[in-house]
């Protein structure tokens, strides 16, 4: 069953459409992958998906249920959450004001801190930082903060959106080992990745996104194999 349908979405900024005619399915405990080169058009069905762009055409179905006029901040407590290219924390915040400012709706606060434990289950240098402001942070460990409080909402689908930028290749390696323990949960993963190898190795089923429209999709491992995606891609 899927916990997410996108349907023909076009979206854009102005008068200009940046994507088009967008179909993305993601299954209940699905990886699922969004890749392609920057500026192909990733962060726009994204900030379409959590409404904070609407779509010109098509329907976003949650649960089977139509969503495409709900407010941003009422499909975070349906249980859709983004980790923003960016990471966008309070600086002057300690880690844990940061984790905690998340949980602030009545399902999230209820369970605050059994998902803080988890947090820091999943994150032990951020449990040795919970005091630290996070301006003081390195950027692998902002990372895991801007994840940490996606997690803090009790989402049902978490969308990361290029989780890999501006980090050297060993934290990105802890990174993605950490993602993999998620989906054991039952959580349905979106990711959104210019780099395509790892996102590949990553999921289960992936759609590659060329200038606005989508120009293959299929399993993971059809797509590594594939030989357009690994000329075009893949450098092989």
């Amino acid at each position: 069953m899927s916990v997410l349908s996108v349907a023909g979405i076009t979206a854009g900024y102005g008068r200009m459409d940046i994507i088009r005619d967008i179909d993305i399915d993601i299954p209940s405990g699905g990886r699922v992958a969004l890749v392609g080169s920057n500026g192909a058009g990733k962060s726009t069905i994204v900030k379409t998906i959590n409404g904070l762009i609407p779509a010109r055409r098509g329907t976003i179905s949650w649960d089977g249920r139509e969503i495409g006029r709900t407010k941003a901040s009422e499909r975070t407590r349906e249980g859709i959450a983004t980790v923003p290219e960016g990471r966008l924390l309070f600086p002057e915040c300690t880690v844990v004001e940061n984790l905690v400012a998340a949980s602030t709706f009545k399902r999230a606060k209820a369970l605050r801190e059994r998902t803080l434990e988890y947090v820091f289950d999943l994150f032990p240098r951020l449990s040795e930082r919970a005091g630290q402001r996070a301006g003081t942070l390195s950027g692998g460990e902002q990372q895991m903060v801007t994840i940490g409080r996606a997690l803090m909402t009790c989402p049902r689908l978490l969308i990361l959106d290029e989780p890999s930028i501006g980090l050297a290749p060993r934290v990105v390696e802890e990174i993605f080992s950490v993602l993999g323990r998620l989906t054991e949960t039952g959580l349905s993963l979106l990711l959104v990745e210019q780099n395509i190898q790892l996102s590949l190795r990553s999921v289960d089923y992936a759609y590659v996104l060329q200038r606005g429209e989508l120009v293959k999709q299929g399993p993971s491992g059809a797509l590594m194999d594939d030989p357009q995606v690994r000329a075009a891609y893949l450098g092989t």
